[in-house]
């Protein structure tokens, strides 16, 4: 056994290539059976960067409709990535079943405190790092 069954178990993808004659989404759905079949549990639906004749239409949210198709037609948990960067879009995602799970990188590279931020934009409360705590206002 190389991976626990008690430990979930991530793949990030490349669902598209982005560029003609390249890897697509349709492929990706089909890994992602594979994968599932091999006791893969979530699938993180990224894309590009694989060859330099890409043509990426980038914009707010999106990757997230490869991780939709990944979900609803591989039958499989999935993260969504690409310039998620606010509460409501995060919310949005998850509450209309596009995704499981939402990664984020550089938004918490702009704002280390999102999680408190998101929070409190929503009127929930969470804890503060230990370390931190001297800090709160």
């Amino acid at each position: 056994e190389v991976w626990p069954k008690t430990q979930p178990l991530f793949v990030r993808i490349s669902a598209s290539d982005w560029a003609e004659g390249g890897w697509t989404i349709d492929e990706s759905v089909e890994l992602a059976k594979i994968l599932k079949q091999h006791n893969v549990d979530l699938i993180d639906s990224s894309s590009g960067g694989a060859v330099p004749h890409q043509k990426i239409a980038i914009g707010q949210g999106y990757q997230v409709p490869f991780a939709d198709r990944i979900k609803n037609e591989a039958s499989i948990l999935t993260g969504a990535v690409g310039m998620i960067d606010n509460v409501d879009q995060a919310e949005e995602i998850l509450t209309s079943g596009k995704a499981d799970l939402i990664l984020m990188a550089r938004e918490f590279l702009r704002d280390p405190y999102f999680p408190l931020h998101a929070a409190k934009h929503l009127g929930e409360s969470i804890a503060w790092p230990l370390q931190y705590e001297r800090a709160k206002k």
